[in-house]
């Protein structure tokens, strides 16, 4: 006991460094964010649907092959005709990831259990040397 009374402000470091390290582990696992190469994986043999939440001029600019796009503002009533099978795969993209991370929660909600999220987004992506297209 005398050792700890001696030394709070060290055990009080330890503690906030190790806080701080456990972080992004417990951050990711509670996000959902997929990487690149899951995602991959999930295209080429679940067939998963790849969903674009950027605005029509992003999309345009630079979009995921293959990606199909939906504003994450309308999302909600757009979705559910887009992928009607709600047991499929469902990949959420944006620019960075913050969107589509918005995205993932609007998703869960409408039933879609297998939704994730791109981690890092199209950034994420391009960085991989993935392919990308535009319109």
């Amino acid at each position: 006991m005398k050792f700890i009374l001696d030394n709070w402000a060290l055990i009080s470091v330890a503690l906030a460094s190790g806080a701080m390290l456990a972080w992004p582990v417990l951050k990711g696992a509670a996000g959902g964010a997929l990487t690149a190469a899951g995602a991959v994986q999930l295209i080429n043999r679940e067939r998963a649907v790849v969903i674009d939440v950027c605005e029509a001029g992003e999309f345009a600019a630079c979009h995921i092959s293959g990606a199909k796009n939906i504003p994450v503002n309308q999302l909600e009533e757009k979705l559910p005709g887009m992928v009607k099978n709600k047991a499929l795969p469902v990949i959420l993209v944006c620019q960075s990831g913050g969107r589509s991370h918005r995205a993932l929660a609007i998703a869960k909600k409408l039933g879609y259990e297998q939704a994730q999220s791109l981690g890092g987004g199209l950034r994420a992506w391009k960085a991989a040397d993935l392919p990308v297209e535009k319109a």
